[in-house]
C-alpha cells in the first residue's frame, strides 16, 4: 500500500513533469527547503544547490522541468510512511551536448509537513552517458 508522504512525493513528481505549475506549487510548504546534488563534474561535481521558500524553488523547478521530454517520467521506487518518503525515477532531458536528449536518474527524499506539504526535499541525480 502507497504511504501518505510517497503519495505526495509521487503528485509533486507528475505535476512539474507535466508543467503543472500550480498543482506543483500547492504542493510545496511556503517555507520548503531543497538541496540538489550530483557527484559528476560537468553538473557542479559534489557542490549542492540549496534552494530556500517558494518562489526560489519554482523558478529553478520550472527552468528544470522545460529541458525534460514529455512523459519520459519512469517511477522505478517509491517506498515511506506518514511523513517521509523516497522516490527513484528516470527520465529524459535535455542535458546532453548541444541539448540532446540523455537520462537523468534521480533519487529524491521528502520530508511531509503536518499539513501534507513539501516541507524538505534532498535530491540527488546522476546523468547517463546513454545513447
Amino acid at each position: 500500500m502507497e504511504s501518505p508522504a510517497a503519495a505526495i512525493a509521487l503528485a509533486h513528481i507528475d505535476a512539474w513533469s507535466r508543467h503543472d505549475w500550480d498543482r506543483t506549487r500547492a504542493l510545496l510548504a511556503p517555507d520548503v527547503h531543497a538541496f540538489v546534488a550530483s557527484t559528476q563534474p560537468e553538473f557542479g561535481g559534489g557542490g549542492v544547490r540549496e534552494l530556500v521558500g517558494i518562489d526560489q524553488y519554482m523558478v529553478r523547478k520550472a527552468k528544470a522541468a522545460q529541458l525534460i521530454e514529455p512523459g519520459s517520467v519512469q517511477v522505478l521506487s517509491a517506498i515511506g510512511d506518514e511523513s517521509g518518503a523516497l522516490v527513484s525515477v528516470t527520465f529524459r532531458i535535455g542535458l546532453g551536448p548541444g541539448g540532446t536528449m540523455v537520462t537523468m536518474a534521480r533519487a529524491c527524499l521528502y520530508l511531509i509537513d503536518a499539513n501534507q506539504k513539501i516541507k524538505e526535499e534532498r535530491d540527488m541525480f546522476f546523468v547517463l552517458g546513454d545513447e
